[in-house]
């Protein structure tokens, strides 16, 4: 039988801080036995409107209505807990869901600590969205940053001790290993990304190193394939059949830019028909959640016809996780005569490169590409600039030798 259950928001009046402020208690009853859990957010009582459980919104609107957001998400908690307990283990008592509460709502006061546990929500978040790209990343700056405390003869260090100085001894720290600024700022924002979240939490009232910079950002190097090697690509089917099936995935991203992960959630119900019969994708871009609207090519066209076209339960292309098809991408970019190791996403950076080449509007490449801004788009523009006066100066050496070969 369904036990009764009700949450209750309230404070006492007769315990105020030294600040002015006071606790918002939460009540739990369970058939009639009641227990009560501190929620970790504090209010000014005559802020307090006892009627709704909530804060009024008055003179402190915005302090208040992330309040009352806190307790949104704290009753949420609550009552996930509640179903939790009762499907696992089919019986609940008041205390037994406040010591599971307890546990679920304590928060990590140490830096490393704090990482592990976030490194867990990605990892968690990594599989909802099929891209690891960020969980993998956390790797690499969980471990710096685990490296420097151990320089300072650290284990680990609570959040309160964090100072300016520690954030710029930890940029000289990464500098010292001779890592590139990108990666430097990606270690750094790992850093500035767990003190945020004890911020939020308020663990701590502000950033310590919010004025330690960033480095000066290099210029962005979008690795893509040449025209060349794409056709090399198309012109050589695979012998085996998820190796065929990543190089026609390929194909398909180098026609239409879409990112594995957006070719992985592509259902039929994302190409449309215009009037003149024309083929055409729109969708959201997992990444940015901007929409892209692209017209198919005719070999986008033809590829995806060898697909599922009509069961909107199933995805267009069977695809693993992209993981699965590294090995893949690698043989397909040793047979085509690739430099270095080929990636998926190169062929979304051809697509860019090749149609500005070809001299189409960069709005219009940028609404294809679903970027959130232009500017993105521009760097596309770079990439292509670069190629051409690369290739004048080949042009003029090779004229050089030609005219010196000739006296």
């Amino acid at each position: 039988m369904r036990s009764t259950f009700s949450i209750l928001f309230y404070i006492n009046r007769s315990k105020v801080k030294a600040d002015g402020t006071t606790v918002v208690l939460c009540r739990i009853s369970i058939d009639g036995k009641q227990t009560v859990i501190s929620t970790g957010i504090f209010c000014n009582p005559d802020d307090w409107n006892a009627k709704k459980g909530e804060l009024k919104i008055g003179d402190s609107q915005i302090q208040n209505e992330r309040a009352n957001n806190k307790l949104i998400t704290f009753r949420s908690r609550v009552e996930q807990s509640y179903e939790k307990i009762l499907k696992e283990q089919g019986v609940i008592s008041a205390e037994l869901l406040k010591n599971t509460i307890t546990e679920v709502n304590s928060v990590p006061t140490m830096l490393l600590e704090a990482g592990e546990a976030e490194r867990e929500r990605l990892r968690v978040r990594s599989k909802e969205i099929d891209s690891t790209s960020t969980y993998r990343q956390s790797k690499v700056s969980q471990s710096n940053l685990r490296e420097y405390l151990l320089t300072l003869k650290k284990k680990d260090i609570a959040f309160t001790a964090i100072t300016e100085e520690f954030g710029e001894g930890y940029k000289l720290y990464l500098k010292g290993k001779d890592y590139r600024s990108g990666h430097i700022n990606h270690c750094f924002t790992w850093l500035n990304r767990l003190i945020y979240i004890a911020v939020d939490r308020e663990i701590l009232r502000f950033n310590p190193i919010a004025d330690v910079s960033y480095e000066k950002k290099e210029p962005p190097k979008l690795q893509h394939i040449s025209r060349n090697e794409l056709k090399i690509i198309m012109e050589h089917p695979m012998p085996n059949k998820l190796q065929e099936l990543t190089r026609r995935a390929f194909i398909f991203s180098a026609f239409t830019a879409l990112a594995y992960v957006d070719v992985k959630g592509l259902y039929p119900h994302h190409i449309g028909k215009t009037a003149e019969g024309r083929l055409y994708i729109r969708t959201f871009r997992k990444k940015t959640e901007v929409e892209a609207f692209i017209p198919l090519h005719p070999i986008a066209e033809q590829i995806i016809q060898l697909y599922n076209t009509t069961d909107d339960t199933k995805p267009i292309f069977p695809l693993p996780n992209r993981d699965q098809i590294w090995y893949c991408i690698n043989e397909i970019g040793f047979l085509a005569g690739v430099r270095g190791n080929l990636s998926y996403h190169q062929s979304r950076h051809s697509f860019g490169t090749l149609l500005l080449s070809a001299g189409i509007p960069i709005e219009s490449i940028s609404k294809m590409m679903g970027h959130s801004n232009i500017s993105t788009t521009q760097i596309y523009a770079k990439v292509t600039d670069d190629k051409i006066s690369e290739d004048m100066d080949r042009l003029i050496e090779r004229r050089k030798k030609m005219q010196n070969s000739n006296l």
